[in-house]
């Protein structure tokens, strides 16, 4: 439970890092260049009745804030260096491998349940169903399936959200898994 918590926390700095460094930036680089321009900016000119003092700030800011959207668009557009980035994190994301979100886990069944009707007689289709049925069985252990669980229980009010799939042992313990989670 610590492992989650601080890891929410370490989530959220990291949503708001990206605004905060950029005022960083922008600040930071302004100031750094401000001693070596600001002799050509009169603080008792005015222009629209600013002082050239912030207009020349203004200017370097965004000067600033346009040479780091300039790196971003040619992060993005001209080199493409996030698709490597994209492609190691799906790799490393367990949901796209070898683990299921409980709202896949029911297609699955689903289209599992049909396959197994389709083809009661074809051995090799039977011996897929199963596998499929301990995978779905597996999957449900985790906790993102208690989770949902609880969801459909308390967001959507449903008393007996039932997984047809799911052996009774398996339905209870996630049941009871459900039952114990903490919400936040």
């Amino acid at each position: 439970m610590l492992k989650k918590a601080v890891m929410r926390q370490y989530w959220r700095i990291q949503q708001s890092q990206a605004m905060i460094s950029l005022g960083f930036w922008t600040a930071t680089l302004t100031l750094l260049v401000w001693p070596y321009v600001s002799w050509r900016f009169d603080s008792s000119d005015k222009l629209l009745f600013i002082p050239m003092t912030y207009l020349g700030l203004l200017g370097i800011a965004v000067l600033v804030l346009s040479l780091v959207l300039l790196a971003g668009f040619l992060y993005d557009v001209i080199f493409g260096l996030w698709r490597d980035h994209v492609t190691i994190t799906q790799e490393r994301n367990p949901f796209t491998t070898y683990k299921l979100n409980p709202t896949w886990g029911i297609v699955i069944a689903q289209t599992n349940e049909i396959l197994r009707r389709v083809a009661p007689d074809d051995e090799e289709v039977q011996r897929y169903c199963k596998f499929v049925d301990r995978m779905l069985v597996w999957n449900s252990k985790e906790e993102i399936w208690a989770r949902a669980m609880s969801s459909w229980r308390e967001i959507m009010g449903d008393e007996d959200p039932f997984l047809f799939y799911l052996d009774e042992e398996t339905r209870q313990n996630l049941d009871e898994a459900a039952s114990r989670l903490e919400d936040f």
